[in-house]
């Protein structure tokens, strides 16, 4: 990558900005210390409610559904990333470290997902707190695996050098959306459930018992989308951006990437010509947009293509009149996975 790339730049300035909050942390923790042993006032936090529950942040709302499935009325869960807001470029204020201080577990994906939870976690004074980095038994995949579109059958090598370097597809070593394999979706929830045993040991047979029923959604899930699926095995799907590396390579497709895997950034022209070459080319007959990203540039592609357009979830964040309305993991990749089968139809 080049020196001063827009990728570098952004990255940089999100470090930058972290570390801005943590020194502002630090210096809140300071004085709210010194007053608290003057006033007895206590933090803000996880409330009443949480008394004589275990008390979880989790970092991106897979993980907040995935330990909402397990701990049940046992956890008291806060999430971090706000429902309805793109996780990729969000970064944590003062008030979300003062929530980790009276958190017993963080649970987050990694994998590269949350840029700043080593920088976090390194400011925590809460030494009782138990971290859990649910992807970490996940076989990652490495983000040039994740773009391979039209660009393994054919010798693109300079195109896609030039996208590197103007940052679309590499945004970090590994593709984090491991949650959108349903196999990986049982790992990572394997993990949160021997981290609430070691936390609460007591409940153990609960924790237990709901993990055997989330593994068996995982499995009829996985079972869905492999029958379903099937029928168009080397098909290609155009998406906002290569969130589904994971899914595609479970299940026999190729995604083709409006950005990478991040998505924070447009494309420039160059790609926007190559994805509806692609599109022609392959015959795709949808395009694909996210709910939580502006779809302009996905609606652009169909109008100049003919295509129809339907929303593919990430499911890195829901809206909150989602999560009101009672859509969780499992419903939303049944839609996804309808919608997959619709796109090829």
């Amino acid at each position: 990558m080049k020196s001063g790339s827009f990728e570098e730049v952004s990255r940089f300035s999100r470090v930058s900005r972290v570390k801005r909050v943590v020194a502002g942390f630090l210096s809140v923790a300071f004085l709210s210390g010194a007053m608290g042993v003057l006033s007895g006032c206590k933090k803000r936090g996880f409330g009443k409610d949480a008394e004589g529950k275990v008390k979880v942040v989790a970092s991106i709302y897979p993980m907040y559904d995935f330990v909402k499935r397990i701990g049940g009325d046992l956890v008291a869960v806060k999430m971090l990333v706000p429902a309805g807001t793109e996780p990729h470029s969000w970064e944590p204020s003062t008030r979300d470290m003062q929530d980790l201080e009276e958190a017993d577990l963080f649970v987050y994906n990694g994998a590269g997902m949350e840029a700043w939870a080593d920088d976090l976690l390194g400011t925590i004074q809460n030494k009782d707190l138990i971290a859990v980095e649910a992807s970490k038994d996940v076989s990652l995949l490495k983000t040039e695996e994740v773009h391979h579109d039209a660009h393994e059958d054919e010798d693109h090598d300079d195109d896609h050098e030039d996208h590197d370097e103007e940052g679309h597809h590499h945004h970090g070593e590994y593709d984090p959306h491991v949650w959108l394999s349903p196999k990986n979706a049982e790992v990572e929830i394997s993990a949160i459930a021997d981290a609430l045993i070691e936390k609460d040991p007591e409940h153990a047979d609960t924790y237990r018992k709901n993990l055997e029923e989330a593994k068996k959604e995982c499995e009829a899930l996985d079972s869905a989308f492999e029958a379903e699926l099937a029928p168009y095995k080397g098909g290609y799907i155009v998406v906002a951006h290569e969130a589904y590396g994971y899914l595609c390579k479970e299940y026999g497709i190729k995604q083709i990437g409006i950005e990478g895997v991040s998505a924070d950034q447009e494309p420039d022209a160059a790609r926007m010509r190559e994805i509806i070459d692609m599109v022609r080319e392959y015959g795709i007959k949808c395009i694909f947009f996210e709910e939580l990203v502006d779809p302009k540039v996905a609606k652009s592609i169909a109008d100049e293509t003919g295509c129809k357009t339907m929303a593919l979830s990430p499911l890195d964040g829901l809206t909150k009149e989602d999560i009101d309305s009672g859509r969780d993991y499992f419903s939303v990749m049944k839609d996804n996975l309808q919608a997959l089968v619709d796109s090829f139809q």
